[in-house]
This record gives C-alpha cells, sequence and structure tokens, in this order.
C-alpha cells in the first residue's frame, strides 16, 4: 500500500524534485536483476490526425525507419487506432479517461502508458529524430528505461545530462523530473501501472476542462508516479526495477523547430480550446 508520506513527497513540487535529485545520483537505490518479461521489440509512436501528419514531423517519425532492419516493428497510432485500442483492452473508466484529455499531447501521454501496460514496447515521440546509433543495449535486460531531466530555473534552460546525473551537489533552484519520451518498459509493469492510475484518477475527478497537461498526463505524472513506487519497494526492502538513460541525447533529439510548435498543438502554448 503506498503510504501517507509518500503521496506527500510525491505531490510537493520541491520534495519530488529533491527525491529524484538522490535518486538519480544514488546507484543504491536499484536493483541489481529483475524478474520481469522481455522488453517487445516494437516502437510505438503517436500522431493525432493519421490522414495529416505535417510533412516535417512525417521526416522524424521515417528517421526511425532504419529500425526495422534489425527485428524492430514500428507502429504509428493516431486518435482513433489509439481509441480503438483503449476500447478493446480496457474498462470504460479508462476511455471515459481518454477522451477527457482535450489536447492531443495529453492523449498521446495517456494512450502511451495504457498501450505499455498492456504490451509493453519502446515509445517515442513522433518530433524525434533517430541518430541511427545501436540501442540494442537497451534491450540487453527487462528493467524499464526513463530519461532523467533537469531545468535551471534561474536560467530557464534545460541542464546537459553530465552536468546533474552522478553529481554529488544539489541545486535547489533547479527542477529534477523524468520525461515520458522515450519510455521502455516489459508489460505490465507496476510504474506504469500507477502512473496510468493517477492520470486516470485526476482525469475523471475533475470538471472535464483540464489544461495542465505536464502534471496530469505527462512528465509530472511520471515523475510523481516513481517517486511514490519508489517509496513503495523501499518499505520492503526491494530495489528500483528501472533504468536512467543517461546517453539518450547521443540517441535521438527533439527536433526544433517544427510548423506544429507556433500554434495551439503545441502544449506548451495551448490556450485550453478543443483541438
Amino acid at each position: 500500500m503506498i503510504t501517507s508520506s509518500a503521496t506527500n513527497i510525491s505531490e510537493d513540487n520541491g520534495l519530488r524534485s529533491q527525491f529524484v535529485w538522490h535518486l538519480i545520483n544514488d546507484q543504491n537505490n536499484f536493483a541489481s536483476e529483475c524478474a520481469g518479461q522481455n522488453i517487445p521489440r516494437v516502437l510505438i509512436q503517436f500522431w493525432n490526425d493519421g490522414e495529416s501528419i505535417p510533412l516535417d514531423v512525417q521526416e522524424c517519425i521515417e528517421s526511425w525507419r532504419p529500425l526495422e532492419g534489425y527485428g524492430f516493428k514500428h507502429f504509428l497510432f493516431n486518435d482513433i487506432t489509439a481509441n480503438d485500442f483503449i476500447k478493446n483492452y480496457f474498462d470504460s473508466r479508462y476511455l471515459n479517461a481518454f477522451h477527457r484529455c482535450l489536447h492531443p499531447a495529453m492523449r498521446s501521454d495517456y494512450f502511451r502508458l495504457c498501450y505499455l501496460l498492456k504490451n509493453g514496447g519502446f515509445y517515442v515521440d513522433a518530433d524525434d529524430v533517430y541518430k541511427n546509433i545501436s540501442i540494442e543495449g537497451l534491450f540487453s535486460d527487462d528493467k524499464m528505461k526513463i530519461h532523467p531531466l533537469c531545468y535551471d530555473i534561474s536560467t530557464g534552460s534545460m541542464v546537459r545530462a553530465v552536468d546533474f546525473i552522478l553529481n554529488n551537489e544539489y541545486h535547489p533552484d533547479r527542477i529534477y523530473y523524468v520525461n515520458n519520451d522515450p519510455i521502455i518498459s516489459p508489460p505490465d509493469h507496476p510504474l506504469i501501472q500507477l502512473a496510468l492510475e493517477r492520470s486516470t484518477q485526476i482525469l475523471l475527478s475533475s470538471d472535464g476542462n483540464i489544461k495542465d497537461v505536464q502534471s496530469t498526463t505527462g512528465p509530472g505524472n511520471l515523475t510523481a508516479s516513481l517517486v511514490r513506487y519508489t517509496i513503495e519497494l523501499e518499505s520492503i526492502n526491494k530495489g528500483l526495477d528501472c533504468r536512467f538513460l543517461d546517453n539518450w541525447d547521443n540517441i535521438s533529439i527533439s527536433q526544433w523547430p517544427l510548423e506544429y510548435r507556433k500554434d495551439k498543438r503545441n502544449w506548451r502554448i495551448w490556450d485550453g480550446s478543443n483541438i
């Protein structure tokens, strides 16, 4: 059972950031071995309108095609196929939550949790560009892989991984968290389950007009869930069955600029209206 202290830490911005910093910089938190299922060699992506993918986004998607030569399957979902997937494999509670995701980014966030919980695999955002670097090492074990991030409030910029991973200095003016892109996971991982349940609860308890993408379905949701999950494991003397990706920037880069980032399809400048 999740303790109240775990909830308090995970839902407090400052305490959560500090906890994640300790987690990133203390390898003793992690289990040496896991007993999960193998991670399928399946790449999952999402773009809400399958009939109208911008050309610059399509180029990003196509950059991942070389993985098919290494035995990867590649599935690109959209609003319709994601809706059908959730309808087929989950009960109406989850479908209702998906329908409350007003922005395409929220639907992408929510769907990836549903898919990975059911099938496992390798999720990457549609605006990421693959650098054609080998990713065989990411599938050498059954640990979930997630990407740590750090944002410096004072400079308004992201911090390089080399400057905050395995670094002994904590900075209170920085936000330490994990991204929900990429996620590499076996099926039925408890952290994915926890993140899906947290997001579902928030969506269903709202008035249907949630504008906070980040904390409801995005990186904030996964980060809060990671903190709660880690504390739960610590309470039963188990290590975290995940691994942080400290070299993701060598494998992929989020493409800037793209045309869609200039309008409300970009969740960062979204005005809350339907899209």
